[in-house]
């Protein structure tokens, strides 16, 4: 009998590759091309690339030729081939040729995304597969422009973004995240200096640069004066200029967006003002903050919770505590979220702070106002049975009878067996019914969700 040979050699990994040794390695890669046109290309280019830059940038251009000249119509079946052809070009352009020659790779890469406006002409592709695969290569056009340093790269964006803005200003905005900060500065400078105030997609693009680099004033250059009243966009600008210590022109952009009263109309009196948006109360804290009013800043910072149950303006007044105080800070917001008219939404802000007690006390006495719709109710039951399981237990009652009435009854019933366990481990208070009770009601209720079917 054979002796058996250990799985971790038989493991496919590139060491246990490299010891079939390269002779049979190239023989086994020149059978795979051979039935393969894309394997074969890139193949060809690998071999280019140790000959230098300009070989493998001439082999490149080749395949840029092809594809941007090619008038033959791409069915459905043969989309995905093509897709797979794009991404090894560009694979090699990122992987290839930008470590060779940055400029060479740069100039490739925006090649490769003029190729789209042509593709789109002749490739059936209902469900965008086409589009997604060049917005997820923006991370790679970022990464060539930083390659390619700020002198090189801006003025070669700026171009093609002003030559092929509809395009271009997507793949742009995609990138800008992950582009270099000189690479950013100069490319903002080349669309904006000397020109006039950019416009639709053009401003969207400088916004997002100017936000890349932190330039106030061109980010709030490309927000017409119209705009700079309504509450959403006034609040944005004042937040920012709370940020940098301009407390004064924060507090006048704010006011300035303030929600008007409503008009008074047929001799009635004048209604009030609308209520301002959770980002005009964000960015009001801010410039309460950065005028030094801390205590009217915690007022509304309460005053915003209260309203939102959001988690991150908790967290911002309890660092601005004193000691000890955040006990008594705590104790009011879960009071807060156990009361909360939406109880689901009052339950998710504890479980997740988390407040796990206050959430088991909260299901406790609230469990018939709970509608059991969030996928995290097991999860959440989960996370409570080990200390609180007629909580856990209620949590799972209330999301199985839930999927009952929405005809998941098989999603129901691996619920139930949990439930099971839990009201067996848990000595149930007065009033809540035994499994067995439960069970029984429960299947009433299937009987009925059937018959309305």
């Amino acid at each position: 009998m054979a002796k058996r040979t250990t799985s971790a050699r038989k493991t496919l990994n590139a060491a246990n590759l490299a010891a079939l040794g390269p002779e049979r390695l190239a023989a086994m890669l020149v059978e795979v091309a051979g039935g393969d046109r894309i394997w074969k290309r890139r193949l060809k280019m690998e071999l280019a690339s140790e000959l230098g830059a300009a070989d493998l940038a001439f082999e490149i251009d080749r395949r840029l030729t092809t594809l941007a000249t090619s008038r033959t119509r791409v069915s459905w079946r043969k989309r995905p081939e093509l897709i797979r052809d794009l991404e090894a070009l560009r694979l090699m352009i990122a992987g290839r040729l930008i470590p060779l020659d940055a400029r060479l790779g740069l100039d490739r890469m925006i090649a490769w995304f003029d190729l789209y406006p042509g593709l789109t002409v002749r490739v059936k592709d209902p469900k965008d597969e086409l589009g997604q695969a060049f917005d997820a290569a923006t991370a790679d056009l970022a990464a060539s422009a930083a390659a390619a340093r700020a002198e090189v790269a801006g003025p070669v964006l700026a171009d093609a973004v002003l030559t092929r803005l509809s395009d271009w200003g997507r793949w742009m905005g995609r990138a800008t995240a992950g582009l270099d900060r000189p690479v950013a500065r100069r490319l903002l400078s080349e669309l904006t200096a000397g020109r006039p105030a950019p416009t639709g997609r053009l401003a969207l693009v400088v916004r997002k640069l100017a936000d890349r680099v932190d330039d106030f004033e061109l980010w709030a250059g490309t927000i017409p004066e119209a705009d700079r009243a309504r509450p959403e966009i006034g609040a944005e600008i004042a937040r920012r200029l709370a940020t940098a210590g301009r407390a004064a022109e924060a507090r006048a952009a704010l006011e300035a967006s303030r929600a008007p009263a409503a008009p008074s109309r047929w001799g009635r009196p004048a209604g009030l003002p609308s209520p301002p948006p959770d980002v005009w109360l964000t960015a009001e804290i801010a410039v309460l903050d950065s005028e030094g009013r801390s205590e009217e800043a915690a007022a509304a910072r309460w005053a915003l919770f209260e309203r939102s149950l959001d988690a991150n303006q908790l967290r911002a007044l309890i660092a601005a505590l004193p000691d000890f105080e955040d006990v008594a800070a705590l104790d009011r917001a879960h009071g807060i979220a156990a009361g909360w008219p939406d109880a689901d939404k009052g339950l998710a802000f504890l479980m997740n702070w988390p407040a796990h007690r206050e959430a088991a006390e909260m299901i406790l006495t609230r469990s018939g106002s709970l509608r059991g719709t969030a996928e995290e109710f097991p999860l959440w039951a989960g996370r409570l049975a080990g200390r609180y399981p007629v909580a856990a237990m209620l949590l799972l009652r209330v999301r199985i009878r839930t999927l009952v009435q929405l005809g998941a009854v098989t999603e129901a019933a691996a619920l139930i067996s949990e439930a099971a366990v839990l009201a067996d481990q848990a000595d149930l208070p007065p009033g809540v019914p035994d499994h067995a009770v439960f069970a029984a009601e429960l299947e009433t209720d299937i009987r009925r969700s059937r018959w309305r079917r």
